[in-house]
């Protein structure tokens, strides 16, 4: 009875990453499919061939951003931009969102900004308990730094779901920041701690308690 369990284990390590893997992928092909409903109606495949090309979509998709991309990154192309956001921006209910996620985006993907590059390691909830966190802002505005001038903010994800989570403001000596990236920080959020980098993580774990409890006595 044991080795069966061992051999059916064995079986669920190997197929479900394979199948999550392939649920992902289908959904988000399936997602960027919908972009051949842009094209008129007689310039879409089922129309034009009488069947569907499935991945037809991905492409569109991906020569839109592409072509987006590059227009956006000459002269006419940000003169454009700009005079479609001063449109938007005059629209009260759409000024407020498309401001919202433009910063929000700008602030994640911009590859120069610091906003989740770092990862980082805080005593919460309580002493004695740490998270792990991504630095989001190490410059605070003036009405904060009135409080503290060392106040940083830090978004510490919950699991198994790293999208959502709480942001803490805290100074800047109670954080640790570790030798681990990104994508390896979120591989540990969402596999609830059981993936951990070997990069010595712990070990900076081990030395940052060291560090306290000396401070502490």
């Amino acid at each position: 009875m044991a080795t069966l369990r061992k051999y059916i284990i064995a079986g669920l390590l190997v197929w479900l990453p394979f199948a999550a893997t392939i649920v992902i992928v289908k959904f988000l092909i399936d997602l960027m499919d919908k972009t051949v409903l842009l094209l008129p109606p007689e310039w879409q495949p089922a129309n034009l061939l009488g069947f569907s090309i499935p991945g037809f979509g991905v492409i569109i998709a991906l020569s839109i951003l592409l072509l987006t991309g590059m227009l956006a990154a000459n002269l006419f192309g940000r003169r454009f931009v700009e005079m479609w956001e001063r449109i938007l921006n005059r629209i009260p209910l759409v000024r407020s969102i498309y401001s919202s996620v433009k910063q929000i985006s700008s602030t994640i993907f911009d590859p120069s900004g610091k906003s989740f590059r770092k990862v980082v390691l805080l005593e919460y909830p309580r002493k004695g308990l740490w998270s792990i966190g991504f630095l989001t802002n190490d410059s605070m505005g003036d009405e904060l730094c009135s409080v503290d001038d060392t106040l940083v903010s830090v978004f510490i994800p919950t699991t198994p779901n790293p999208t959502s989570g709480f942001i803490i403001m805290t100074r800047k000596d109670e954080i640790t920041e570790l030798n681990m990236n990104v994508e390896e920080a979120f591989k540990f959020v969402i596999s609830m701690g059981v993936i951990i980098p070997d990069n010595g993580t712990l070990e900076e774990l081990k030395q940052n308690k060291v560090a306290q409890s000396s401070a502490d006595s």
